[in-house]
């Protein structure tokens, strides 16, 4: 399919932590993420609050950043981003994409971000839309 034939995806990204959750939202066709907020509710509120930004934007699919030490080895904070993915994918039926957030809240913050994590969230969808584009610029 080429990227003239390819339609307009929406996505709403998360930077998962264990006490916050930064939430930004981006598409196709702007291929450019923008911060929306920081989610501070805790159990099952906070699954709560991530369906209603989800029944509000309608996305197609989800993005989750999952951290990894500078060497890209896996520590624990890995795998509870990963199951904090599954569960999204489990409890919302959309598909969930996993990338790597490595200095994605360095990055938000060096460009002098008022909320870190939502603009975490904006730069790890950033990187998962640049993918895109280059998948398309491939197969076209």
């Amino acid at each position: 399919m080429s990227a003239t034939a390819r339609r307009e995806q929406s996505f709403l990204a998360f930077d998962w932590g264990q006490r916050r959750i930064g939430v930004a939202s981006g598409n196709t066709v702007i291929g450019q993420a923008q911060p929306l907020r920081t989610i501070a509710e805790q159990g099952s509120a906070r699954f709560d609050a991530v369906a209603a930004l989800v029944a509000l934007w309608q996305p197609d699919a989800l993005v989750v950043g999952v951290p990894f030490h500078p060497d890209g080895a896996a520590h624990e904070q890995t795998e509870r981003a990963r199951r904090f993915a599954r569960q999204l994918r489990g409890r919302l039926r959309l598909p969930v994409h996993e990338v790597d957030e490595r200095y994605s809240t360095v990055e938000a913050l060096a460009g002098g971000a008022a909320d870190a994590d939502a603009s975490a969230a904006a730069v790890i969808l950033d990187q998962f839309l640049r993918g895109l584009s280059r998948q398309s610029d491939v197969a076209a």
